[in-house]
């Protein structure tokens, strides 16, 4: 989930983007879920527009369709856990489903490569 929620929310599209995301993953576990999410149709590689050579994910339109179950665990977490989400963000987000979730499928559509979400720090106030 945590690779579908940084190709949905943080605008991550690359395998170097992911591992160094701040979880720790190692090069043969991520290779694997990269390759288990593309079995399962969620992800699909793509060359880099201007290098063939590079790689580039995206969420499939059957990925996609994950964004409301998505939404909710990340409200979840930032209800139940301490992250680096700022509070206002996540009770804006809380209050907007409908708006997040058809701004989510706009960036996906359009190949937005803006993330959803800006960067935060894991320092921000807890929830």
């Amino acid at each position: 989930m945590l690779i579908i929620r940084d190709l949905m929310v943080r605008g991550y599209k690359t395998f170097k983007e992911f591992q160094e995301s701040g979880e720790g993953i190692s090069t043969n576990i991520l290779a694997d879920r990269l390759q288990k999410l593309e079995a399962g149709k969620i992800i699909l590689r793509e060359p880099e527009e201007t290098d063939g050579r590079k790689i580039n994910y995206r969420l499939t339109e059957r990925g996609i369709d994950l964004a409301p179950v998505l939404l909710e665990l990340l409200l979840w977490s930032a209800k139940h856990e301490q992250t680096g989400a700022p509070c206002e963000l996540m009770a804006q987000m809380a209050s907007n489903r409908e708006a997040v979730l058809a701004e989510t499928h706009r960036r996906w559509k359009d190949r937005d490569p803006n993330p959803l979400l800006p960067p935060f720090s894991s320092k921000s106030s807890s929830h």
